[in-house]
This record gives structure tokens, sequence and C-alpha cells, in this order.
């Protein structure tokens, strides 16, 4: 699974994606990805980047019970399968969006949506992150810049009774406004748990303001379960060059409010994604998820997939190697800390398809 989400994959029938939930490009989150089952593992692995096109990993077309045969180098390996698209696909909202505009599902059974597809990173050249797609799928058509708390909740009851989704994601572009989008996703957590009982990750910079870290208790109280708080990048120089505008808000700040957070979610409850291959040495990434573990923080390291379209389009991903030699201590720091991701209510980190750490938390 490791070399799979470095390597990529290549379908042996792109026309028809292999069958399955349609691949996703551009957008936030997990994009140019597939989703596929291995073992019993569902994780998002590439399928529409430069190095995918050349990867020795293979899937043949489907057979009649939607099993694939994976290859590497035309060898036989494992047989892989891909999860469904999901029924509440073919639906819309009484104004006419399609409820795949409203949010997508991730994995095998998470729907995820960004509640705000614009950001005051990605509208400046100079601010950007050099790594973000947000604005992609919105200028493709395929979403709505803010969805609505009411069409939130339409969609996410639906995806429950439907097709059994389990947790929910919602991220959101950072707003020009203090609470760097804590109030956005307040509104709609209220909204969505006043229709269906679904455990829910929040996703957002700190929030500063008068207000601060007391943001948390109103996520809390909205009925948000977890809440992740995304570093991508730990060296500050790295930062610096690499997402400058999300790099105002120091790293010093964010463990301020991982610490505040964690007393609001409880150890474990709250995340960060942090994305190996960008230029973080293993041993910075390690040293800093340290530091995490030892707050309550889940740290899941995910390795950088280059978007088309994006300035490191051209970034070549992590070597498997790195990512193994990398995920190893790291799933034992996990197990150590006692803060596996099997115990993670909801989000990136319990569902896991972004990266293969689960694996290594022995």
């Amino acid at each position: 699974m490791t070399e799979l989400q470095s390597f990529g994959l290549r379908l042996a029938d792109p026309g028809s994606a292999n069958g399955g939930v349609a691949s996703r490009r551009g957008g936030a989150g997990p994009s140019d990805h597939k989703a596929v089952t291995v073992d019993g593992h569902t994780i998002m692995v590439p399928v529409h980047t430069h190095g995918a096109w050349q990867s020795p990993f293979v899937a043949e077309a489907p057979d009649g019970r939607g099993v694939s045969r994976l290859t590497r180098a035309s060898i036989p390996i494992a047989n892989i399968a891909f999860p469904k698209a999901p029924r509440f696909y073919a639906l819309q909202t009484l104004d006419g969006v399609p409820y795949s505009h409203i949010a997508t599902l991730h994995g095998a059974d998470v729907l995820a949506t960004t509640v705000v597809q614009t950001c005051i990173r990605y509208e400046s050249r100079r601010k950007t992150c050099k790594f973000c797609a947000i604005g992609q799928s919105l200028a493709a058509g395929r979403t709505v810049a803010h969805k609505t708390p009411q069409q939130l909740a339409e969609v996410a009851r639906a995806a429950v009774l439907l097709d059994g989704v389990k947790h929910m994601v919602m991220t959101t572009g950072t707003p020009a406004t203090p609470d760097r989008g804590a109030q956005v996703l307040v509104d709609s957590a209220f909204a969505i748990r006043a229709a269906v009982d679904i455990p829910i990750q929040a996703q957002c910079e700190p929030p500063g303001g008068d207000i601060g870290d007391r943001w948390f208790a109103r996520m809390r109280a909205a009925g948000i379960d977890t809440l992740g708080m995304h570093l991508e990048v730990v060296t500050p120089e790295l930062r610096q060059r690499v997402m400058p505008g999300k790099a105002e808000v120091p790293i010093e700040r964010y463990l301020q409010s991982f610490e505040a957070a964690v007393g609001v979610f409880g150890r474990g409850q709250v995340s960060t994604y942090i994305l190996a291959g960008l230029g973080d040495t293993r041993e910075a990434i390690l040293a800093t998820c340290e530091k995490l573990l030892a707050l309550g923080v889940y740290p899941f390291v995910v390795p950088f997939v280059p978007i088309s379209g994006t300035p490191l389009e051209d970034h070549a991903p992590p070597s498997s190697e790195f990512m193994k030699a990398l995920l190893e201590p790291l799933g034992a720091m996990v197990a150590a800390a006692n803060l596996r991701s099997s115990d993670i209510k909801a989000g990136c980190g319990k569902c896991g398809a972004c990266s293969s750490l689960s694996v290594y938390e022995t």
C-alpha cells in the first residue's frame, strides 16, 4: 500500500475508470486520486499524476464481481476492488444542485465537503499554498462556492440513509475573517447534527481574533466531535517557501491551539496533516510528531501528491523507501502514545485512506 501511494496506479481502461466511484481531479483534500481497496483497507491512490502514468502498478479491468487484478511489471500480485459510486450521487437539491457538488465520498464510507470553496491564501499568487488546488473544482463547475447548512444537512442525511456513510469531514478555505472559518463550520455542524446522527470532523486554521481558542468550545457544542488543524510542513523556512500565506500563522501558534483544543475534544481527537515529500527531513517530521503526540494530537503523515495545475505539479512524490522509513517508527510512536487512528471518532485520521500509517500502528 505504501508503494502504491508513492508510485500511483495505471488503469487498464482509463475511460471507464475501472468501475467504482469516480476519481477526483483538482479541488481540496485528496485529489487526482482513486479509492482502492487492498486486503480490506481502502486507500486513496494517485491515478492522474505524471508519476502515476509511468507507474509499474496496473489495475486490469474488473471482472463480473467488481474485482480487478493488480499487476506490477506485468506480474499479478493481488486482487483489488474499487468502492462503488454512492447512491446519493444520483440526487439533487430542490434548487437543482447535484448532491455530489455539495459533498463527496472519500475512501469507502466517509462524506467530505469543503464548506467554503474559496480561500484568501489561494486568491493571492504571493500567499498561495503551492500544492493547493482548492479553486480547480469550482472553476470546472463541479462544486459550489459556499455550501449552506441546509444543503449540507440534506446531503449528509441522504448519504447515511442510502449509503451507510459512517462519519463526515468538513474543511474550508480560509475566509478573510479572524475566526479563520470556525464560524461557518459551527453553523454547518448545528444543521447537520439536527438532521442526522453522524460523527463530524471540522478542519480549519487555528482561530484568531478576540475569541481565539474559545472557538473550540463553540465547535464542540455545535456537534463537532474531532478537530483538524493542518501544519502540512514542519520546517519554518520551508513553510515560508511552500505556503507563505499560511506560514503567517507560526508553528508556535499551532502548538498553543493544539493544547487548547485537546482540552476540549480530548486526547486523540485533535489531529494534523503533515505532507511528507515537500522537503522536510525524516528527522524533522518525527521530532515534530513527538511533540504533537505529547500534546495528545494525532499526526497524520501522508505522502505528498503533486496535483496538475498547481505550482508543484512537477515536484516528485516521496519514494516508498522514504515513506517506510518514516511511517515505521511513527507507527510505533503512535501506538506507544496510545493514540491510534482506530480510536478517533471522525475524520481523516480515522479514515486513514490518504496514508498507510494505520498499518504501522502495531
